[in-house]
């Protein structure tokens, strides 16, 4: 065989292992934009110490024991339908940050299930208040259509920037994701995390001990 024929052979075998290196890689990514939105370095963990004075679950759910907890910051600003919102005025109640945007597949899934339990705590009379942080979502419209979609009756603060998010202390539970939710004690300090979209059941699992805390 001559020369030539080898090279172009030896040259067609690493076209098509580049190709699919190539594709793999590219369904590797696929697949986890269909997880989430936005990578978290949470996880799903089993019963862990993170180093950072907190706990994560099987279920990828953190808490923080109540002599660890660090405060929430402030946040503030505008919300999706024009009004204005400080979380510093809801100390005295759980309060539970959910951060979503518009576009996010998870945060579609996981919506009815914000809504069915933020009304029946209401429903229940329950000192616990919800709050969305709406980022990534250029458009109020987009957003308002999503919150009529789902029935979401409690107010976002309107956050297309991520600069919120920001605000939170690194190595704290911080929102790492979209969705992530955060659930605050009665003090205003962070109790619970995760950053994957969750159903009802996840949901009151995070804001019933902190709810049952004296």
């Amino acid at each position: 065989m001559s020369l030539s024929r080898v090279l172009v052979r030896g040259s067609r075998r690493r076209s098509t292992s580049h190709r699919a290196v190539l594709l793999t890689a590219v369904a590797v990514t696929a697949a986890l934009t269909l997880t989430a939105c936005t990578d978290g370095s949470g996880g799903s963990k089993s019963a862990k110490s993170s180093g950072g004075g907190y706990v994560t679950g099987e279920t990828g759910i953190s808490t923080v024991a109540q002599a660890d907890r660090t405060a929430a910051p402030k946040l503030d600003g505008e919300t999706v339908d024009g009004k204005t919102l400080d979380t510093t005025t809801l100390k005295g109640k759980v309060v539970v940050l959910n951060i979503w945007g518009s576009w996010c597949p998870p945060c579609r899934s996981e919506a009815p299930y914000f809504a069915k339990v933020s009304k029946e705590l209401a429903d229940a009379g329950k000192d616990v208040a919800f709050v969305g942080i709406n980022t990534r979502d250029r458009s109020k419209q987009n957003a308002t259509a999503f919150e009529e979609t789902y029935g979401i009756t409690y107010p976002s603060l309107f956050d297309p920037d991520g600069k919120l998010m920001l605000r939170f202390p690194k190595g704290t539970l911080n929102p790492q994701a979209i969705p992530s939710t955060i659930v605050l004690d009665k003090e205003g300090r962070i109790a619970a995390r995760t950053l994957v979209a969750i159903n009802d059941e996840q949901l009151r699992s995070m804001i019933d001990p902190v709810l049952a805390e004296q």
